[in-house]
Order: structure tokens, then sequence, then C-alpha cells
């Protein structure tokens, strides 16, 4: 489960953002590339974008739901 107190920086301010767990698997970025993206020098996923809409939420949902090391975390 993501913790929030382990989040990264880059991530923007609100309800999702990805934590240290992260292991760079891409399958956020593939799934939601509007809202994560990959720091590629720091070898992690961020997200970058919040969704503003259910049917934009549901999407990010969907990236936390296929993260496989659960570093996606929903109550930022």
């Amino acid at each position: 489960m993501a913790d929030k107190n382990q989040k990264f920086p880059q991530n923007i301010g609100g309800k999702f953002y990805v934590d240290d767990q992260c292991i760079a698997c891409d399958a956020c970025v593939i799934e939601a590339p509007n809202f994560f993206s990959m720091n590629t020098e720091e070898g992690h996923a961020f997200v970058h974008a919040q969704p503003r809409t259910a049917e934009e939420e549901k999407n990010c949902m969907v990236a936390l739901e296929e993260c496989p090391v659960e570093a996606i975390g929903s109550n930022g």
C-alpha cells in the first residue's frame, strides 16, 4: 500500500501520488499518460496532473490497480 509520507516531491498536489516503492515499470504511464510521467533520471513515476472529472479519476484508479508494487496512492 502506498504511503503518502513517502511520496516523491515531483508529484503534483492532490489525491493521487506515487511513493518510493515505485520500480519504474511504466504501467501507470502506459495506462494513464495524461496523469503519470516517468522521471528517467531517478527511475520512478510521478503524478504530473490530477484528475478533474469522474472519468479521469476512473483512469487513475485503473493505473493504481495495475501497479505491481502498490506504489500509487489515492489518499494524498
